[in-house]
């Protein structure tokens, strides 16, 4: 999802709460707060010696002590509004960064509108090679899923 399409979802339905769940079906307890609002930019080199960029619109979020504690989706577009100074466009993808015993992100996979809630569907970040065909992934060696198991299998990587 990105950060266009998120605005206007809290904006469509902002008398709502706002909440979060992780891949695996469970709920961030209710009483999230969103820590920040970033903008992500990584400049790298992938295995195969290409320069690449990403940048990406980062929402942190943090269970405190406060239990009572609640988000509607209309406070979450105006947070969302306040941050826009930093953001050249409004079609950069979405992530959450969570901490449940590790700091994790996630890409954003879906929503469901409910009749109290707008609840975004977490799905799980993946690393990838970059570049299969020069280090040789595809031919190389596969995990428990069938998927190629890591970079440089045919030695290929600079």
């Amino acid at each position: 999802m990105n950060l266009k399409d998120l605005k206007n979802l809290l904006t469509l339905h902002s008398e709502r709460l706002f909440q979060v769940q992780l891949p695996d079906g469970s709920p961030v307890p209710l009483s999230f707060h969103v820590t920040e609002v970033g903008r992500v930019h990584k400049a790298f080199i992938d295995c195969g010696g290409t320069q690449r960029e990403s940048t990406t619109c980062q929402l942190q979020i943090w269970v405190g002590r406060d239990d009572e504690h609640r988000l509607e989706t209309g406070k979450m577009a105006q947070i969302l509004r306040k941050a826009e100074t930093f953001f050249s466009s409004e079609d950069l993808p979405v992530e959450i960064e969570y901490e449940d015993e590790v700091i994790s992100q996630y890409t954003i996979e879906g929503y469901q509108v409910r009749e109290d809630a707008v609840v975004l569907n977490l799905a799980y970040k993946h690393t990838d090679c970059l570049a299969k065909e020069l280090c040789g992934v595809a031919a190389g060696p596969t995990d428990r899923e069938g998927n190629t198991a890591g970079c440089c299998g045919g030695g290929g990587c600079n």
